[in-house]
């Protein structure tokens, strides 16, 4: 109910907001001496009101959002009369966070459930197979590329209850023996004032935590991002390995372009595999 709910407000602010938007696109067409007497014409009448102090109602989600759009249009703080100009920023501050909600989603989506049960299956008929022999085999048969992390979590528990016992050098491991070698990337999303969505690359030391590399694009591409590892890299280093996702940008081609300059990707270490950042 509360989600249906939510639904309704949405369709009601946004139809309310479709509406001032036609009557927006009407007054653009009039002309710029009708425009000018019409807003003299307001303002004459809401310095009476201004005068008068008579508390206004409480203003709808609607009208606040049609405000904060209609201010980017002009200098409103001397049109603004029915609140504090702290109170516009502050809707502002709302619809920012409004429209990122929108945009994100919450958590990292599931496997389908044909790949679910695939999974379990291979696990139950070949005990001897660990997460990174199934993701292998994944990658290899069918061309899906699954992180063997994500594999374990759909792997059947053993008969004893505990979870499957990981084989070879855990992944907190490797990263303790190998801080000071590793070299940590990733993209982070920032939307601007104007709801404008950006991409931040960074990059930074592990085992100092220092920032190395940072750097900012509204298209990041591999060969953009090959840039910048040409940039951390330019000075003598003693890198050896890179952490990165399995994004689309991070391709074969760029691994191997940055294997050429001497470092490299992790090599499967337990819980931790390859591409995925864990610290």
């Amino acid at each position: 109910m509360r989600h249906v709910a939510a639904l309704f407000q949405l369709a009601r602010v946004m139809t309310k907001c479709g509406m001032d938007l036609v009557r927006f696109l009407g007054v653009s067409l009039r002309s710029r001496t009708a425009l000018a007497a019409e807003n003299l014409f307001l303002r004459k009448q809401l310095a009476l009101y201004g005068e008068r102090q008579v508390k206004p109602r409480r203003a709808s989600d609607p009208l606040r959002l049609t405000l904060v759009l209609l201010a980017r249009c002009f200098a409103w703080r001397g049109a603004l009369t029915i609140v504090q100009p702290a109170t516009l920023l502050r809707w502002h501050r709302d619809a920012f966070r409004l429209f990122w909600r929108c945009r994100s989603r919450p958590g990292r989506p599931r496997l389908p459930p044909d790949l679910q049960r695939l999974i379990a299956g291979m696990a139950r008929d070949n005990p001897t197979w660990g997460e990174e022999r199934i993701a292998a085999e994944l990658l290899l048969k069918l061309g899906l590329r699954v992180s063997p992390r994500t594999v374990r979590r759909y792997m059947d528990r053993p008969s004893g209850g505990g979870a499957r016992r990981a084989t070879g050098q855990r992944w907190a491991t490797f990263v303790r023996n190998h801080a000071q070698a590793l070299v940590a990337c990733d993209f982070c999303v920032v939307v601007t004032a104007t709801f404008r969505v950006l991409y931040v690359f960074v990059a930074l030391e592990v085992g100092s935590r220092r920032l190395l590399h940072a750097n900012v694009t509204a298209h990041p591409t591999a060969a953009w991002t090959l840039q910048q590892f040409r940039e951390i890299l330019a000075e003598p280093h003693g890198y050896r390995f890179i952490l990165h996702d399995r994004d689309r940008i991070d391709s074969p081609g760029l691994d191997a372009a940055v294997a050429a300059m001497g470092v490299r990707g992790p090599p499967d270490a337990g819980p931790g595999p390859r591409g995925e950042l864990l610290l």
